[in-house]
């Protein structure tokens, strides 16, 4: 399936939560789920279907795809690599999906969405160790400074996000320089500082079957 080109909001509407993919509109009262806190649709609002435990599954593991801008392909290689590794499978998908590179963009405040920071880091305005990286989904390393390139600072999207930042917690996982834009992942993150509303014992069962 190729990339979705449709309104995002649909998005959050059909998972019922917000997904933060709109960056400050989520944060407003503008936000379509603060009016229409149901699923999309002629029929939407009227229905009332008993999910199955595949249809929540399924749920979880959509919900977790949207917010982090993967394909389904992608998700099940992030999957496959966490049941690799030792420890909880669940916790080791999310961790991976945080150390993409877009996602800590995000976190760090050098963009309003995931989308905004994949945005950046396609158009090549974003590095890691002092080389320029062009792909979103690369994995972010402990201890690897990502920055801004220097020619990119002054970049309308990089600094109206800098200027909202100011409301958002950065993650202890990660350190910021503001002044010299940009940062560093301290360590991955522990389950509890992965602040999404996803259950992700319910995707490992989904896969699991």
């Amino acid at each position: 399936m190729g990339r979705y080109t449709g309104s995002v909001c649909r998005l959050c509407r059909r998972e019922k939560i917000k997904l933060f993919l709109k960056g400050t509109k989520c944060e407003t009262d503008k936000c379509p789920i603060e009016r229409r806190p149901y699923p999309p649709g002629d029929h939407g609002k009227d229905r009332r279907v008993k999910e199955s435990d595949y249809g929540l599954q399924l749920r979880e593991k959509q919900k977790a795809k949207r917010i982090y801008g993967a394909r389904e392909r992608q998700f099940r290689n992030y999957f496959e690599g966490a049941t690799r590794q030792t420890g909880v499978t669940g916790q080791h998908l999310l961790q991976a999906l945080e150390c993409r590179l877009d996602n800590v963009l995000y976190r760090m405040g050098f963009a309003l969405s995931r989308a905004g920071a994949r945005q950046l880091v396609r158009h090549r305005h974003v590095t890691v160790d002092n080389r320029v990286v062009d792909i979103p989904s690369y994995q972010v390393s402990p201890n690897s400074l990502v920055a801004i390139r220097e020619q990119s600072r002054n970049l309308v999207m990089v600094t109206h996000a800098v200027e909202k930042r100011g409301g958002r917690t950065l993650p202890g996982w990660l350190e910021v320089n503001m002044d010299a834009m940009n940062g560093r992942i301290r360590m991955k993150p522990a389950r509890e500082e992965i602040q999404i509303p996803v259950q992700e014992q319910l995707i490992v069962e989904l896969y699991s079957k």
